[in-house]
């Protein structure tokens, strides 16, 4: 029986739980485990320069991501207070049709959301910078459809297959995958 591409590999993902769903529902913290996963160890004080952050809220969010489990910190880099942090794993699970009742379940999903704006806000600004390669490679578009929940998880399902034949190559550049799908709610 072929593997479920929406299920985490045990060895290299996490399955969020309540108490990771409640580390993570702060965009920041999203930000900053995202970042590590994407560009490897880093410290409190490079990673406020990125996001713009005081070094002590960075520290902060560091600490708290690092008592969910999320991240530890990487012993074989820096000395004394130059501590560098690792994400744990390589990607965050969470299935929220199992919690559709769980507030943490929400909060995580609305943090994702802003995150994921918050790194657009980011990639605008080096759009003008891209090789003449990589923009023609590259998608910023959006597609409104017809679907019914059932058909939504279908197309949810065939997209993430996809993604998971490409998904353990090395042989690139790191790339930033954004998918989203929501009802629009606001007719």
């Amino acid at each position: 029986m072929p593997k479920d591409p929406l299920a985490p590999d045990p060895d290299r993902d996490i399955t969020l739980d309540t108490a990771t769903l409640r580390v993570l529902a702060h965009p920041m913290r999203l930000n900053l485990l995202n970042r590590l996963r994407q560009y490897g160890p880093a410290t409190a004080t490079q990673l406020a320069d990125v996001f713009s952050l005081d070094t002590g809220a960075a520290s902060y969010h560091l600490r708290r991501l690092a008592a969910g489990g999320l991240i530890e910190e990487d012993e074989s880099r820096g000395s004394g207070r130059d501590r560098w942090w690792r994400a744990k794993h390589r990607s965050s699970f969470h299935d929220p049709a199992g919690s559709p009742d769980q507030p943490e379940s929400r909060a995580y999903a609305q943090a994702g959301v802003l995150a994921y704006s918050d790194e657009l806000r980011r990639v605008a600004g080096v759009i003008p910078l891209l090789p003449n390669d990589w923009y023609g490679a590259s998608i910023f578009s959006d597609y409104t459809l017809r679907l019914t929940p059932d058909r939504l998880n279908a197309l949810k399902t065939e997209l993430v297959e996809t993604i998971s034949r490409y998904r353990d190559e090395d042989d690139g550049d790191p790339v930033s995958l954004q998918l989203q799908a929501f009802p629009l709610l606001d007719r």
